[in-house]
């Protein structure tokens, strides 16, 4: 049975984006970035009037500093190899790109299908042309994450590298010695690991081991990495915590810290991290509770303020 595709999706941009520099030095070894920060936020929000023409496509925008720069980057995650819109879609996105920020625009598109591809797919896009030079295309990069060789990436230090051998051509390797090289590198890696990683990683090896669940469980024993944060209700607890008691602080109120909780449910559930049923379980209570306070300070506002008597009245 295949998986969810938004899940699946979501997996990838959750992988970019938590181990963005070791991606970088993976794909592109001879670009160095420097700080960078990611903005689909503002992307959306911005193009209020596109949601239709962006929905379904899963895809992340960074400003980065590339020699001393600042560039934008628009990565595209696809799941299938044959759209034939692709190359207009992603020159579409870096034209909303450039037109949020006005700074020069990187696109790439990470295909992470299992097809084995037979022909070239398109890397450029006709998009202008003129009397002098003719046609003009905007080019991009195009990654295969099949075209990898499964134990060409699990000999590598790049725990990311490790990650993407259970995606690649597994051809010629043992998938139990996939995951336990995985874990062997998580487990000795486990101190400067933050738990938004742990809980990637076991996500990540839980939807594509080629392994039984007991095969698993006991890989895991061997190398010590029963320590993982195994449930997302228990990441999703801690990290809704830390941000609601910041959000608290700032506002100074409780009414912050439920919005703090409620925001990072809404984020999981919208990048399929959190299943449904379990989105609306934790978050029905925390806006209740948020309802109760809202209607409790509208009808402090309906009363009249006591008017306090002047002096001349209580002689």
């Amino acid at each position: 049975m295949e998986k969810n595709p938004k899940i699946h999706d979501s997996l990838f941009k959750w992988l970019i984006a938590s181990f963005t520099e070791e991606f970088f030095a993976h794909y592109f070894p001879d670009i160095s970035i420097g700080k960078y920060s990611f903005i689909d936020k503002e992307f959306i929000s911005k193009y209020e009037a596109l949601r239709e023409s962006l929905e379904g496509d899963l895809f992340l925008v960074m400003e980065a500093e590339i020699d001393g720069e600042l560039r934008e980057i628009v990565i595209q995650i696809e799941h299938q190899s044959k759209k034939k819109d692709m190359a207009r879609r992603v020159y579409r996105y870096s034209c909303y790109a450039w037109l949020l920020r006005e700074k020069p625009v990187w696109s790439m598109v990470i295909f992470t299908d299992d097809a084995v591809w037979r022909k070239p797919v398109p890397d450029s896009f006709w998009c202008a042309f003129d009397s002098r030079n003719g046609k003009q295309f905007h080019r991009f990069d195009v990654i295969k994450v099949k075209a990898e060789r499964s134990g060409d990436l699990i000999r590598k230090h790049s725990l990311l590298c490790k990650l993407l051998a259970l995606k690649a051509d597994d051809r010629g390797t043992d998938p139990e010695e996939l995951v336990h090289e995985i874990y062997s590198a998580v487990s000795e890696l486990r101190d400067s690991l933050t738990d938004d990683r742990l809980l990637l990683i076991d996500q990540w090896v839980g939807a594509y081991k080629k392994v039984s669940d007991q095969k698993l469980d006991e890989i895991r024993k061997e190398v010590n990495m029963e320590f993982v944060a195994t449930t997302i209700t228990e990441h999703i607890r801690h990290e809704s915590e830390l941000i609601g008691e910041k959000r608290g602080e700032e506002k100074g109120e409780i009414k912050g810290e439920i919005k703090g909780k409620i925001g990072m449910l809404e984020s999981l559930y919208l990048h399929g991290i959190l299943p449904k049923k379990q989105f609306e379980k934790m978050v029905a209570p925390l806006r209740r509770e948020l309802s109760n306070i809202l209607a409790g300070e509208s009808e402090k506002q309906k009363k009249p303020p006591v008017r306090s008597l002047a002096k001349s009245e209580r002689r």
